[in-house]
């Protein structure tokens, strides 16, 4: 066992691979409506310690979650108290205006290499379509996980870079909900 941080990218995907909500294929709701979707998204939340987003993600989640009253499913709470670090090159710190929020200025590279040699639980990065990238091409990701939702949609955002070949991705888990959402999980090293 090793005190270095893992990043884990999770994400919301469609059938065809698209990350990208042009459509209203996710509805977050359904994790409120399904007890097991809704205590796998608590048990992922207990190992991490750390959200890593871009500005677009983060001002999304600001917008929506911060101020949200009577959340069911207990990710408002959860996002209002982890470490958020947020990857942008606009936001002036008075922008961030979220309780445990760091704006990351520099090398995209090296301050998530940083951020993963502290000792802590998992960073995970979800959403942040313009950062992915990066991340993956600088195989800075340990592990994928992946909400397939039983939707195809046909266009938009794939969540690898187009040309980017991934090998030795290791599959650690694949399960199921009543909502029709599949979990996948894949290890990258």
């Amino acid at each position: 066992m090793t005190d270095r941080r893992r990043l884990v990218i999770t994400q919301n995907i469609t059938l065809d691979g698209s990350i990208q909500m042009l459509d209203d294929w996710f509805d977050d709701q359904l994790v409120a409506e399904d007890p097991e979707l809704l205590a796998e998204n608590h048990r992922q939340d207990a190992a991490a310690d750390a959200l890593l987003v871009g500005r677009q993600t983060f001002t999304d989640f600001r917008g929506y979650w911060r101020d949200l009253e009577d959340d069911a499913t207990g990710i408002a709470d959860y996002l209002g108290g982890v470490r958020k670090y947020v990857v942008t090159s606009t936001l002036a710190d008075d922008d961030l205006d979220w309780q445990h929020s760091t704006a990351l200025r520099g090398d995209v590279v090296e301050e998530v290499r940083a951020l993963k040699a502290l000792p802590g639980k998992d960073v995970v990065c979800t959403g942040s379509l313009t950062l992915l990238p990066t991340l993956v091409e600088a195989d800075l990701v340990d592990e994928y996980r992946l909400f397939v939702h039983p939707v195809v949609q046909g266009r938009g955002t794939r969540l690898f870079p187009e040309g980017h070949r991934a090998s030795g991705l290791r599959l650690l888990e694949a399960r199921s909900f009543a909502t029709g959402v599949a979990l996948l999980r894949y290890a990258a090293h």
